[in-house]
């Protein structure tokens, strides 16, 4: 792939001030504290490690490029796995503002090390309130990005709602999460998308894995370190069974628990059924379940009847973008403001002499409690990341106002990446093989 002819345009002063600790020799930002950036350097260099595609495409970019000139606005959560999708978009040429997606997710240290270390600007604090959170949205707009890359298309929806103006000055985005291309397809339909999105979630080899295999085990560790709880032998309810719901069920299974499935789709709770899991509705489920885990990106999935038929002792957490999914609105009623905090993470809402349990506040539980995805998984998403940057600055004037696929040639490329580098060969087809899986005249 060449380069974007796009004109090189620097990154647009930010003010700053000292109580976010700006200087003059630092990209301007906002994060916690600096004197963490040797720990997030180390932990960002030993994701590297896992993350074998990110960086035979980082070395590439590094030699053609082809991101030169192009501002990029990022609001994606700021761990060490997106520290080096940073780096690999930085030596390509971009200049880059980065955002939270998440309150709870990010790692102070890793926002650190991006400032000081490796000169992006970072707007980024954990436990950071809705003010806050919206105040790094807006100061990453103010850069007046070129490329949006989105985690929940927050970035995307404040530019339309609250800056149409610069709309037009954005070539195209990428999103990373299913939620974020609802949000995106929802405004296609209405007219309402001003430039066109790659949904970088809907690549095989990213929601094959990613969704699946990383969050499967990623929601399985966020919630043992919140609860520190044997899962073997419990009766774990999982709402929602596509590809983040089947990897939950399927590492709850293999820990040992019991695994029950709620769903509004037929289909996916034939599959759930014939995948050897119980399927039945949320009041059901609700009297049934010990542990509950939302993945559905829907709203108030449990609510108020659902946690008065809920026994003593239930565990609630969310494994979908946003924190919708419990109506902890409800709870609060039904608990008449009793509540308290029970471990670090864990909240404990007394009902009606029934004590139930939230963990991370009803957020996204693998990333506020954990770490997230194993960077081995990251890597293939954040290729596809790369690489959909690279190619929307190549062909956003080819491209309509509209969710794209992640083209299939992406797609296959970074499955043949991650296989070189972990040293597995696989077959070719024959010329006679090609020929036949094309031809129509063969038959018995």
């Amino acid at each position: 792939m060449t380069g974007p002819s796009i004109a090189a345009d620097p990154m647009p002063p930010i003010s700053g001030d000292a109580a976010s600790g700006q200087t003059a020799s630092l990209p301007p930002h906002d994060v916690t504290d600096l004197a963490l950036v040797s720990e997030g350097v180390r932990r960002i260099e030993w994701a590297e490690r896992e993350m074998p595609v990110l960086r035979l495409i980082r070395e590439r970019f590094q030699r053609e490029r082809p991101l030169e000139g192009l501002r990029i606005g990022a609001c994606l959560h700021v761990t060490t796995e997106t520290a080096n999708l940073m780096r690999t978009l930085k030596e390509g040429g971009a200049s880059i503002a980065l955002c939270a997606s998440n309150p709870l997710s990010t790692k102070d240290d890793v926002a650190a090390a991006l400032v000081a270390e490796y000169g992006i600007s970072t707007y980024a604090r954990r436990g950071e309130d809705r003010d806050t959170y919206y105040d790094h949205l807006n100061a990453v707009a103010d850069t007046h990005p070129r490329l949006t890359m989105d985690d929940g298309c927050d970035l995307v929806s404040l530019l339309h709602r609250e800056r149409p103006g610069q709309v037009d000055e954005v070539l195209a985005g990428t999103e990373e999460t299913t939620t974020g291309v609802i949000r995106l397809k929802a405004m296609a339909f209405d007219s309402a998308l001003g430039f066109p999105v790659v949904a970088v979630n809907e690549a095989k080899t990213k929601h094959l894995f990613d969704n699946r295999y990383g969050t499967g085990q990623s929601t399985v560790d966020g919630i043992l370190r919140a609860t520190n709880i044997l899962l073997a032998g419990r009766r774990v309810v999982i709402a929602g069974y596509g590809w983040v719901g089947r990897g939950i069920a399927s590492r709850m299974r293999g820990m040992g628990a019991h695994v029950a499935i709620t769903e509004v789709e037929p289909i996916a709770a034939i599959e759930a059924l014939m995948d050897g899991f119980l399927v039945m509705t949320g009041l059901q489920a609700a009297e049934w379940g010990d542990l509950f885990i939302t993945a559905t990106g829907n709203l108030n999935v449990f609510r108020r009847e659902h946690f008065e038929k809920m026994r003593d002792g239930a565990i609630m957490a969310n494994s979908g973008h946003f924190d919708d999914e419990l109506d902890l609105g409800a709870l609060r009623e039904l608990s008449r403001g009793e509540c308290r905090e029970v471990r670090r993470d864990v909240e404990e809402y007394v009902v009606q002499g029934r004590r139930l349990h939230v963990v991370a506040q009803g957020r996204l539980v693998n990333l506020a409690t954990a770490e997230g995805h194993p960077a081995a998984v990251m890597d293939m998403s954040f290729a596809n990341q790369a690489l959909s940057a690279e190619y929307v600055a190549q062909h956003h004037a080819e491209l309509e106002p509209r969710v794209h696929a992640v083209p299939e040639v992406i797609d296959r490329e970074v499955a043949r990446l991650k296989l070189e580098a972990l040293g597995i060969r696989i077959d070719a087809m024959t010329e006679e093989q090609a020929r036949y899986v094309t031809s129509w005249q063969a038959g018995t």
